[in-house]
């Protein structure tokens, strides 16, 4: 069975190209283009992981990450922080909320792919 990836961002841009990407490796791409929108298909769809941009409308994704991971139910998804805010700060509050991983955009795909891979590998210890 595919995995299943919620991808989350507001850049229409980022959106397609990562999508591709990951369909052409054979997952399945859910897609929420604001915090709200993100926290609701993430408890609905249960993903196998998430793929977060940090600065979305109507909730920003540090908060997204930090109410799924004190949510019992969904503490065991795996989060990718995907942003373009790279300062060690940013960094730190990702980690301290929960996020497995910190990807800066401008990203490398196979980058991505290759954390997407070893967190899906992982297994789960919820």
């Amino acid at each position: 069975m595919k995995k299943r990836i919620l991808l989350v961002d507001d850049e229409p841009d980022v959106v397609k190209i990562v999508k591709f990407r990951l369909e052409e490796n054979d997952y399945e791409v859910l897609v929420a283009t604001d915090g709200q929108e993100a926290l609701e298909k993430a408890r609905k769809e249960k993903p196998d992981l998430i793929i977060l941009d940090l600065m979305l409308p109507k909730m920003d994704g540090y908060k997204v990450c930090r109410m799924l991971k004190f949510d019992e139910k969904y503490k065991h998804i795996p989060i990718i922080i995907f942003t373009a805010r790279g300062q060690d700060l940013d960094k730190k509050v990702g980690y301290d909320v929960g996020a497995s991983e910190y990807i800066i955009k401008p990203f490398e795909p196979q980058v991505l792919l290759a954390k997407i891979k070893d967190l899906l590998a992982e297994p789960s210890n919820g």
